[in-house]
């Protein structure tokens, strides 16, 4: 017999913590039905870099938990190469010293070592990590969902009264500046730029003197160059200066970028909040609402970690 319809659940979001937060509330058996604004092609999370890395997300002990247990599902996808567009790459974490990593990260990455002169002028750490084409991964969490038996429903939300369904959960991220109302939830736009790949298949992220980030990233549709970190800057416009910058930034790290053929600009905005907001909540009418928002530049990195403590809250 079919589940009644009080097992519902709806997840309200479509970027890459939403879908992987519905993901796995179905494959737990539950009912669930995702409500999303825009295709996730449209999301911010279409827009990411995408390396597995803790950036801009707090509270700093909660998020590397989240983050190792998401390394283990990236891990594991990456042996399925085609699949989810997850790849193990190697690359270096500029402007970094291994003893403010090593703590957390030795026993779960081989390798993890200090550069070597040669490898970066300043300091730096070589590891081998999940690099994720986003767009790929995005339409496989999807397909996977929808295999479980979820469904996708094209919905703007204005209020969360409007979930039919005795749990609701909250994965909308910059949205929910305005839905829940939460006004400590703030765009950081990052603008990024996708050139010709001239042959560099090692990713690189790097802050110069003046603060600045750069850093460049393989993916398969091209070499992704970046970025920016302007907060509370919510235009979606490239621009051509801000481009034209991070393509100079990214040339004096790897020479060869100069001159690569643009393919694409990219700007996306990062719902950073205080900390992540991940806890259980009510609604005016008492059903169960759970908050799972606020993931800044991490939402990719902890996306499995935090979408299972979801699961968690959902069943009390």
């Amino acid at each position: 017999m079919a589940d009644e319809p009080s097992d519902e659940i709806v997840v309200v979001g479509g970027g890459v913590v939403g879908l992987t937060t519905a993901v796995v509330l179905a494959g737990r058996g539950r009912r669930v039905r995702l409500w999303t604004r825009d295709p996730a092609e449209a999301t911010t999370s279409a827009v990411a870099g995408a390396l597995w890395w803790p950036y801009r997300i707090q509270p700093a002990g909660l998020a590397r938990a989240w983050a190792l247990r998401s390394l283990e599902v990236y891990e594991e996808l990456a042996g399925r190469p085609g699949t989810a567009g997850v790849r193990m790459v190697e690359g270096v974490l500029g402007e970094t010293r291994l003893d403010e990593v090593a703590g957390w990260l030795a026993e779960r990455v081989p390798g993890l070592r200090a550069t070597t002169a040669g490898e970066y002028a300043g300091p730096g750490v070589r590891a081998r990590l999940p690099l994720i084409d986003m767009p790929v991964h995005l339409a496989w969490l999807r397909e996977r969902f929808v295999a479980a038996g979820g469904v996708v429903e094209a919905r703007t939300v204005s209020s969360f009264a409007e979930a039919d369904a005795p749990v609701v959960v909250n994965c909308t991220g910059l949205a929910a500046r305005e839905l829940v109302p939460d006004p400590s939830v703030r765009p950081v736009r990052g603008q990024l730029v996708v050139v010709e790949n001239p042959g560099i298949d090692t990713w690189l992220v790097a802050t110069d003197a003046a603060g600045e980030y750069a850093y460049l990233f393989p993916q398969p549709g091209g070499l992704v160059l970046g970025g920016t970190a302007e907060e509370d800057v919510w235009s979606l416009e490239p621009d051509p200066a801000t481009a034209e910058a991070i393509v100079t930034r990214c040339a004096a790290l790897r020479p060869e970028v100069a001159g690569a053929k643009v393919l694409a600009h990219r700007v996306g905005l990062r719902p950073t909040r205080p900390a992540v907001r991940l806890e259980r909540d009510t609604l005016p009418d008492g059903r169960l609402l759970v908050h799972n928002y606020g993931h800044g530049g991490a939402g990719v990195t902890v996306a499995w970690g935090c979408a299972e403590e979801a699961a968690e809250l959902v069943t009390g």
